[in-house]
Formats: C-alpha cells, structure tokens, sequence
C-alpha cells in the first residue's frame, strides 16, 4: 500500500506549538466500505479548549471542516504510541522537528505503523523517543515543550479518524533505564573496565517488576482514552508489543564479520549473551503480563531479530553509532541511535504486525525461522514453546555444550536443571528443532552424514535436509534417515546417530 506523509499546519497561532505533538501521519487511498462500522454512535467526553482546538484543526486538514464526525463516516487510521523502539529512532531519517535540537523524538517515516499491509487510510506516530510512560498516561507530562503527552494525541485522532489499533510499546525507560544500561556496558567495554552483568543482573529482574504495574496502567489509561472517544472495547485492537534482543554473541559466525569496531558490536561477549538469554526475555515476560492482565493483545517479539542482531550478515538493528553532525559537541544525543531497529527492522515489525491484526489471535510471537528473511507469526508465546528433552535412559536432558551457540556447539547428555540451553521447540510445518538459546540455531546433522555414530551438533538454522526431524513416538528420527534416532550414551556424552532399536537411551519426552 502506497501512502503519501503529509504535516498539519494549523490555522490559529495559539495551536501551532503542537504541530510536533500530533506526530506523524500519513495518508492512503481510503480503505472502503468494509471499514466503516456498524456500530450505534456513542457520544464522545468534550476534550479540553485547548485539545479541542487541535482536534477542529486537524478534522479541517483531513476533511476540509472542523467538526467531530460519527464513527462510520470517518477515515480510518492507526497509530503507535511509545518509545524509541518504535518511534523510528535508530532508522536515520526523521521528520522535522523531530530530529533537534529542542526536540529529540526521531520520528521515521520508515517506522513500523506507516508499512503495514493492514488497510487503513491514515497511519499516526505519536511515539517518542526517551518516552516513559508518564509520557504516555492521562495527566503524565510533555516530553517537550512542542509535545503533547501521547494519551492527549491518541484522543485527539480517536475523534477525528475510526482506529482501527492502537500499538504501544514502552517500558523500557521506566525502571528499566535500557538505554543507560546499553550505554554504561559499552563504556565499560571500551575503556576495558569488566563485564555489566555482575553490576546489573542481581536486580534486574527488581527492575522487571517495578515497572510492570506501570506499563499495566498505561494500557488500561488508553483504553479510557478509546472510551471517551466513544469507542468500545471491541472496536479496535490494543496491541502491546514487546522488544527484540539487538545484540547476541554469534557474530562470529558471520562470514564477513569485519571486527566489532566497525559494525558497532562494542560490548563484552559474555554481556551479549546475558542480554539475550537473561536481560531480554526477563522484559518480555513482564510485557506478557501487562497484556493479560490488561486485556491487550500481545506481540512477543524477543526473537524476532535472533540471527539478525548488530554485526551479523543481515543485521535488522543498528549498532554503536556516534552522531557528530549536529552543533554542540558530544552529549547525551550522540549515541541514542545506537542499538534500535534499523529500517529492516521496522519491516519486520510492520509485516508481524500484519500478521497478528489478521489472525485475530489474543496472543502470538513472530521470528524469522530458517534464514529466510521473512518473519513469521506463530500462535504461542515462545516462553510456553520451549520445553526439555529428557532421555529415559539416562535421565539426562538434551544438551548445548556449555550455553553456547556458536555454529559446530555439541549437543550432549546432561545433567537437567532447567537452563535455556536444554530447551527444544520442535517446528512442525518445517520439522526443525531450535535451542532456546536463539531461533537461529537448530539442531543439526553435521554434512548430513546419516552414519551410525554420528554425533550431532547446533547449527545457523537454513531449512536444509540435515536440519530436518520426525518425531515418532518418543524417538527423534533425521527426516532424511528415519532407520536411525537420536541416542544417549553415558552421562555427558554426545548425542549420536544409531539405528533404531526400541531402547530407552532413544527416547526423549
């Protein structure tokens, strides 16, 4: 779909300090009549003199009068509400003024809300970067002076278009700080000062929970929004959608890997790895429980950009980026670009948006499976998907050696104790079999070797034959090769091939 961005100019100079709070909007072909609604007008709440006079401008830019419209005879719209992680920021390219140097909110037009496939004839981004969500909720502040807090934004709209959703994404800059924590890490990476972990992960999880109840309100302030615009619960979809991991420790694999310098991977290895396996989905979890306890639906994206993080081929996230074109020196917007979705980024965010708004599904994850590029939605939470393999034989569970998910990994027999490197989900539409440690790697028949013996391993996750499995009954069976399963020796030793014989050393539940 093809949208044409266009800015409000408003006509009374008591409105125009807020033409940089109505954020972006762009506008499409109209969407047709299977988007106009049938249900009975309710009567909006009157908005504020001053809000009220915003609305009436916009209303007279979109249709050429000021007045407030019934629900079925306006145009339709989206919009995104939020942080950096979908105000665009990290993209390059922002709307003015939104770029400084008194407002820093790096609105994209490349952001995620104005390319979707979901038809809609407006797409509105009032989203921020460094947002809070006293940013967000009903009487929180303006995050600039030509701001208005986002809740007064989506009122506004809600009135003047029939939206269709509404998608936050915030939390990060509550109790969080992600952004200090990313800034503070690479620091101590470059001025060789030791991990961030032992700093941040004692309470990090502390963290996760003080700003749940926050984020939790924020949802149920916006859906007061929607309700005194008129709207009931149903009509529209309240999308909370979660963070990817930006950084992992693969990169190593990356065949044109050209040294963390230059891609912008400045960390520690062992801090890549704790926010991704640790940090990340900690976050996730909490935004899963704001969803269903505030009845939104919910976008698990923690993996989305597993196998697509800074320094690997196909990077979807922006690394370490110093900004010295604008006046003024070094400060604290010289590097807010750094580690945020870059355009392809946002595509992915876009087309797992598209998908989730057409299946109709409460709650759903999105991942790019197999190389291919393309992310795809699945109806689960990935926190629910990954389950342990334990051998009947031995007790043991399967196995990444030592958490680590570098191509060639050995997958063993060890001791369960519930680690993400022992947690399997088994694609079926494509029979692949994933470690919990990344989308991005799956179990692997090293050079598709079918020979008893053969030990087997973790590799970058391509669709390929030797990536292939069939489960029958208890036994893990190569696609390509279903006379041999996957077998547990002794304790602690690798997982082979052998032919299949019925013992329990081959069956894993």
């Amino acid at each position: 779909m093809t949208r044409t961005r266009y800015r409000l100019r408003w006509p009374i100079a008591a409105v125009a300090a807020a033409a940089a709070a109505l954020g972006t909007m762009t506008a499409a072909a109209p969407a047709g009549a299977a988007d106009t609604g049938t249900r009975a007008a309710v009567a909006s709440v009157p908005l504020s003199p001053e809000l009220e006079a915003i609305r009436a401008a916009e209303a007279t830019r979109i249709y050429g009068s000021p007045e407030e419209r019934p629900l079925a005879q306006r145009k339709t719209g989206l919009i995104s509400l939020g942080d950096s992680e979908i105000s665009g920021e990290g993209v390059g390219s922002y709307e003015s003024p939104t770029n400084g140097p008194t407002n820093w909110c790096h609105r994209s037009p490349d952001a995620a809300i104005h390319r979707t496939g979901i038809a809609a004839d407006l797409t509105f981004n009032v989203s921020c970067s460094g947002a809070y969500t006293g940013n967000i909720r009903i009487g929180g502040g303006k995050q600039y002076a030509d701001e208005l807090v986002q809740s007064d934004n989506l009122a506004v709209k809600a009135r003047n278009t029939r939206i269709k959703m509404v998608l936050l994404v915030a939390g990060a800059n509550d109790d969080l700080q992600f952004g200090p924590v990313m800034t503070d890490c690479v620091t101590r990476y470059v001025l060789s000062q030791g991990t961030c972990e032992p700093k941040y992960a004692p309470g990090w999880q502390a963290r996760v929970d003080a700003l749940v109840p926050k984020v939790e309100q924020t949802v149920r302030d916006l859906k007061t929004v929607m309700r005194d615009a008129g709207y009931a619960d149903g009509d529209y979809k309240l999308v909370v959608m979660g963070y990817p991991s930006p950084i992992g420790p693969d990169f190593h694999d990356n065949p044109n890997f050209p040294g963390k310098l230059s891609c912008g991977g400045m960390g520690y290895d062992s801090d890549t790895k704790w926010g991704r396996n640790v940090a990340v989905p900690a976050f996730e979890r909490g935004m899963r429980e704001v969803a269903a306890s505030t009845g939104a639906v919910y976008l698990d994206n923690s993996r989305l950009f597993h196998g697509h993080e800074v320094c690997m081929e196909d990077t979807w996230a922006r690394g370490l980026f110093i900004d010295l074109s604008k006046p003024g020196g070094i400060d604290e917007n010289t590097t807010r670009q750094s580690f945020h979705p870059n355009r392809s980024g946002h595509a992915a965010f876009a087309s797992c948006l598209t998908q989730l708004y057409a299946s109709g599904l409460r709650e759903a994850s999105c991942a790019d499976v197999n190389s291919s590029g393309t992310p795809t939605l699945f109806p689960l939470a990935w926190d629910d998907a990954y389950k342990p393999l334990r051998n009947a034989a031995t007790g043991n569970c399967l196995d990444v050696n030592a958490s680590e998910s570098a191509n060639g990994t050995a997958v063993l027999g060890w001791d369960c104790h519930g680690g993400r490197n022992q947690g399997w989900w088994y694609d079926s539409a494509r029979q692949t079999l994933h470690t919990e440690l990344t989308q991005d790697r799956c179990l692997d028949v090293p050079g598709a070797a079918y020979q008893t013996g053969k030990a087997l391993i973790v590799w970058n996750c391509s669709g390929a034959a030797n990536q292939k499995f069939v489960r029958d009954g208890a036994t893990i069976r190569p696609a390509a090769a279903t006379g041999l399963c996957l077998t547990q020796g002794a304790a602690k030793e690798p997982v082979r091939l052998q032919t299949c014989n019925g013992s329990a050393n081959q069956k894993f539940a």
